[in-house]
């Protein structure tokens, strides 16, 4: 039987796989954000196992809204990332320091 210490050892490899990811990898934009998606599934992961080790389904319905604004986030993030291409011809995160205003 699986116990609830593999699960958080399973989210707690993937969150710090994502902090490795960011720290690594500082100048695409694309893998920034596949990072930080990644960090918000390793905490879904730990919500799931305790709102199933507990007993308690409110821990899953919180996912699901995570899971919605993480959507949104991805979508929103993406079409940002559309237009720096489309203005800079680049998406590397060195070379977008400079506001307009």
């Amino acid at each position: 039987m699986i116990e609830l210490s593999d699960y958080l050892m399973l989210g707690g490899v993937l969150f710090a796989i994502s902090v490795a990811g960011i720290f690594i990898n500082r100048k695409n934009l694309i893998v920034l954000l596949m990072c930080i998606e990644l960090m918000l599934l390793a905490v879904n992961t730990n919500f799931i196992a305790f709102s199933h080790f507990l007993g308690d389904m409110s821990g899953q319905i919180f996912v699901f809204f995570i899971l919605t604004v993480a959507a949104a986030e991805a979508a929103i993030g993406l079409a940002i990332l559309v237009v720096l291409f489309r203005n800079r011809r680049t998406i590397d995160v060195e070379d977008l320091d400079a506001l307009k205003g």
